[in-house]
């Protein structure tokens, strides 16, 4: 499971919702995403996986491998965090 979580008004979110929405449609992978800054439930359902990783939006985390990344990132990196073009 591919999860995102990012805060609405944040300017690196803003910046990579184009790009996980690109990594969608080319590659066919769901990203689930959960806005932080808003949401009590998804800010703990964030501290759930983050445990002190990145401590900030956007923060990717891939549940099959472990993978993550913390900020904006170019597409080559997300489409690897996502387990595509190893």
């Amino acid at each position: 499971m591919l999860l995102e979580f990012y805060g609405r008004e944040c300017p690196h979110c803003l910046h990579m919702a184009p790009l996980v929405e690109r990594l969608e449609k080319e590659i066919g992978v769901k990203v689930e995403q959960y806005e932080v800054w808003s949401s009590e439930e998804n800010a703990r359902k964030m501290e759930e996986y983050d445990k002190g990783l990145c401590d900030g939006v956007p923060f990717f985390f891939n549940t099959a491998t472990g993978k993550f990344i913390c900020g904006s990132t170019a597409y080559e990196n997300l489409k690897q965090w996502a387990g595509i073009g190893q």
